[in-house]
């Protein structure tokens, strides 16, 4: 069963920047491709960014050129830089891991408020 374990999470100004932190256990890390979810109040969840053990990610077109996800397989550890933070970006975030199965983490809560 693998474990994930969010934190970085917080109240951020708009225009602020976070970093956020996923880190897994009980696995071999480098094979699962990693992704951050969000969930804001009302609606479903949803994609923000996923990296592949090869390095390739993907992006929401809503945060394109604001957010970079970065994993560093010898701490079993993905990040989300989340820069020029916007009202519409507050949510509960969500860490993924998927190699055949997919895995959650209990997400950490991101408001961005003046």
């Amino acid at each position: 069963q693998v474990q994930l374990v969010e934190s970085g999470g917080g109240l951020v100004q708009p225009g602020g920047s976070l970093r956020l932190s996923c880190a897994a256990s009980r696995t071999i890390f480098s094979i699962y491709t990693m992704g951050w979810y969000r969930q804001a109040p009302g609606k479903e969840r949803e994609l923000v960014a996923t990296i592949t053990p090869g390095g390739s990610t993907n992006f929401a077109d809503s945060v394109k050129g604001r957010f970079t996800i970065v994993r560093d397989n010898a701490k079993s550890t993905v990040y989300l830089q989340m820069n020029s933070l916007k009202p519409e970006d507050t949510a509960v975030y969500y860490c993924n891991a998927k190699y055949i199965s997919i895995y959650w983490g209990q997400g950490t809560q991101v408001t961005v408020s003046s």
